[in-house]
């Protein structure tokens, strides 16, 4: 089984808290339109978000972590996703995953991904090669062939008892203590070190969503494409990963 890991920023350090809602709420219809049921959602918050989609594998763990400071927005930003996935995987021990994922609240994810991993529930895990990104509310798609993972934090699949989860979690910590969890580029290598490396998987699974103005990463501001890689978001595209304007 699948547990997708979804930290949402808070309201307090959010431009427009209503905008913030909408894209998770894409994100959150996108992670739950899998074509096997076997999976869950565990959202990790400050406030639980005003949305009007609900499914009965999606839960709310909700935190009281302070928000990140705006002086230091960048480094305390990354400490604050770190302890809200290491808080995600911590909570998914209930539902005994097999895999975990962790998902940026405004990316979407391919409807196919607990399928291929109910079908190799021994896997170390993947790193996703070959992606999507995509300029908010535009009709393409921009195809990303290699090194996707590199892009965005949506862009890896882990065995459950490989993550790196302290004996004694700390919550208080500063952004180094948490690099396992947010240094999404590192993983494929730290994991090939270590004994235990990631295969590729084998069809693009993420679409990584700039331009949104809410992502804290500086990859949020470059907005260049190259036209050979373009796609246009065609209907079977958009079903695949739950993707429309917002």
């Amino acid at each position: 089984m699948l547990a997708f890991i979804i930290p949402l920023k808070s309201a307090k350090v959010s431009s427009s808290w209503d905008y913030v809602c909408k894209l998770f709420e894409r994100c959150l219809k996108s992670t739950c339109h899998q074509t096997n049921p076997d999976f869950r959602v565990i959202v990790v918050c400050n406030e639980k978000p005003d949305i009007e989609f609900h499914h009965p594998h999606v839960h709310y763990l909700q935190v009281e972590f302070s928000a990140p400071e705006e002086n230091n927005r960048i480094a305390s930003g990354l400490a604050d996703k770190g302890r809200k996935v290491l808080s995600g995987l911590i909570e998914a021990q209930k539902f005994a995953p097999t895999h975990t994922m962790s998902v940026d609240a405004d990316d979407c994810v391919s409807n196919r991904l607990a399928e291929y991993i109910s079908q190799h529930p021994k896997d170390n895990g993947w790193f996703f090669q070959k992606g999507y990104k995509y300029l908010n509310n535009t009709a393409f798609l921009y195809i990303k062939r290699r090194e996707f993972y590199r892009q965005t934090g949506t862009a890896n699949i882990l065995r459950y008892d490989l993550n790196d989860i302290p004996d004694q979690p700390e919550f208080n910590r500063g952004c180094g203590y948490y690099l396992f969890h947010i240094n999404h580029q590192d993983l494929k290598g730290k994991m090939a070190k270590q004994g235990t490396p990631l295969k590729p998987l084998p069809f693009p699974g993420a679409v990584y969503v700039v331009g949104s103005g809410e992502n804290m990463s500086a990859n949020e501001k470059n907005l260049s494409f190259s036209f050979l890689n373009r796609k246009r978001l065609t209907p079977k595209l958009a079903h695949e990963f739950s993707l429309y304007a917002v």
